[in-house]
């Protein structure tokens, strides 16, 4: 039997729609390597008990990786992941991730909530990208 390796949550403070959420979750752990092709997504059932949303929310959000090629729902059986989205630089995650907690460590010494660090990663994130494609 597949083990499902993904455990989803929800930010209702967010602004992006609960469906939405899942399905960026979904490609999320799929660029990071944590779901593989052939790994078994949490039933319907599983992530309403888990999260009390509506059902209709998660089949949104599996039809829409079914869509993009993603994933495949075998009736009876799951939703299975059909393809990943890690590629070469996945080697590169590690290092950087440390240099990243770091980072988070020093942010919250100099007394940011996750809040502000959210926000500063996210503004600097944004400039750079602009600043990328200029």
């Amino acid at each position: 039997m597949e083990i499902t390796v993904i455990e989803f949550h929800l930010d209702a403070k967010s602004g992006v729609s609960p469906y939405l959420q899942l399905v960026q979750q979904v490609r999320r752990a799929l660029r990071l390597g944590l779901l593989h092709e052939g790994d078994r997504l949490p039933t319907v059932k599983e992530v309403v008990a888990q999260l009390a949303i509506n059902p209709n929310t998660v089949l949104k959000a599996y039809r829409e990786l079914e869509h993009e090629g993603l994933a495949s729902a075998r009736p009876g059986v799951g939703t299975f992941v059909t393809k990943t989205l890690t590629d070469t630089s996945l080697a590169a995650h590690g290092p950087l991730r440390l240099e990243l907690q770091r980072w988070l460590s020093k942010a919250r010494r100099a007394g940011l909530d996750d809040e502000s660090i959210e926000a500063l990663f996210m503004t600097t994130f944004r400039s750079t990208a602009q600043e990328d494609i200029a």
